[in-house]
């Protein structure tokens, strides 16, 4: 149960309180858990005493597993009771006791006040890609590119060959080229040359990741020259990918391709009427907001580079030296505005829609994303924390929300367009007794004439 205990602008505070019956049925749970999964000498599993089980896992930590439990389950409900939509909180929870209610109260900040422009008589002008004979033909070609085979050439480097090199020096090796997609330097150093030839790379001074090359040369034996040889294209190459002919893959790849088009078309619907809402939209957005979601995005980037092994302090001293730090943190706070905006739009789109996300399609959703991450339901709970499955919930209701309004948007084009076959329909219900008529005028006539011969 939650109550609402103060809300002065966008700062509000409630309490939440949860019966003793959940308390104990969480408190069942966790021990369910540890009795499965802890290993006590001398036990059979499931059959140590709770003390026994306690004494290993430490005291205390059966309160912590329930407390979590319970706040994981009952903040992001309490929100949606009080339909509070959270940019940060603060929980203060109270101590957790089996057989005694559990009671935590929440500090935090709402999102701004937004209004949407109206947005229901919008004509979207975004279109699919049209599959024509030309792009079938390029699609065709590209395939016949990359299943091409390479064969021994006997002679010069041509512009298309797949030229094998040993490179000179300790740090060298031995490697394909392909010639039709190898940088300008590296193509014509090669072009002309044979087999068993030692040939001279001259590299132009150029970045590579943090570091800046000066220009210097690489010294390279030509191995072994190769020609591309594509095949027709014709039912074999077919069969090569498994199509039963020609005529299969043509139909199969056109559908496949209409299919991408469709998709890449409502995509770039969704995107242009997002931007109509932002670009129309009335919202007093706090400073605090998008420096919030501005670090957050900040703190992905370091969390990124760490895992390719770049410390932020070393990457935020070479971006000093380049002078594009400052370009750098402009264009991250001009990505958090946007992402803000954007999330604001589709939340008080969901609202004036009046959009729901029940328990149960929420828990299935969950359930879905814990599997896909080959985690149990808890696991994930666990993982995201109050917060983050109240976010979590936040961006199923944006996405349900602007399924709904794109629904509305397309659906006056649907009928319009079932309008105009209908009434192609009619019109030709209305033209074939017309054309009967006539038919069976015609065949009187001919009737008459062939009296008339006799």
């Amino acid at each position: 149960m939650a109550e609402l205990i103060s809300r002065q602008g966008n700062k509000v505070e409630f309490k939440v309180s949860v019966p003793a019956a959940e308390v104990n049925r969480a408190y069942d749970q966790v021990w369910a858990g540890l009795a499965r999964d802890v290993r006590v000498p001398g036990f059979r599993p499931g059959k140590a005493p709770r003390k026994v089980i306690e004494g290993r896992v430490g005291k205390g930590y059966v309160e912590q597993e329930v407390r979590e439990r319970l706040l994981n389950a009952h903040y992001s409900q309490a929100a949606q009771e009080l339909k509070l939509s959270l940019v940060d909180a603060n929980i203060d929870p109270q101590d957790v006791v089996n057989g005694q209610p559990f009671e935590f109260t929440v500090k935090g900040e709402t999102y701004p006040e937004v209004k949407l422009a109206d947005w229901s008589g919008l004509t979207l002008s975004a279109t699919s890609p049209e599959i024509t004979d030309d792009v079938m033909d390029r699609t065709l070609g590209d395939l016949q590119e990359r299943n091409a085979t390479f064969e021994d050439a006997d002679r010069a480097v041509e512009a298309s060959d797949q030229v094998t090199v040993e490179e000179q020096g300790e740090d060298g090796g031995t490697y394909p080229i392909y010639l039709d997609v190898a940088e300008e330097h590296v193509r014509n150093a090669l072009l002309g040359k044979s087999k068993g030839d030692t040939v001279e790379i001259t590299v132009p001074a150029h970045q590579h990741g943090d570091h800046e090359h000066p220009e210097h040369s690489v010294t390279v034996v030509i191995q072994d020259v190769k020609v591309k040889k594509t095949q027709e294209l014709d039912d074999e190459f077919a069969k090569s990918l498994n199509f039963d002919s020609l005529d299969r893959l043509r139909t199969d790849l056109r559908s496949e391709l209409e299919r991408r088009a469709t998709q890449e078309g409502d995509t770039a619907r969704r995107e242009e009427f997002v931007t109509h809402l932002i670009d129309n939209m009335e919202a007093d957005i706090p400073a605090a907001l998008l420096d919030r979601r501005r670090d957050a995005m900040l703190e992905e980037i370091k969390e990124d580079l760490g895992r390719q092994g770049v410390k932020w302090a070393e990457y935020q001293e070479f971006m000093q030296e380049q002078g594009k730090l400052d370009e750098f943190m402009g264009d991250l706070s001009k990505n958090a505005e946007s992402r803000v905006k954007r999330d604001l739009a589709l939340e008080q789109l969901a609202e004036d829609l009046k959009v729901q996300v029940n328990n149960t399609e929420f828990n299935q959703t969950m359930n879905a994303l814990a599997q896909a991450n080959n985690m149990t339901p808890q696991e994930l709970n666990k993982n995201l924390g109050p917060d983050g499955i109240n976010s979590y919930h936040i961006s199923l209701l944006r996405e349900k929300g602007l399924q709904q309004a794109m629904a509305q948007l397309t659906k006056p084009a649907q009928e319009a367009q079932a309008d105009d076959a209908q009434s192609e329909a009619v019109q030709t219900q209305d033209e074939q007794p017309q054309a009967e008529a006539a038919q069976s005028e015609d065949a009187e006539g001919e009737g008459e004439d062939e009296n008339k011969s006799e």
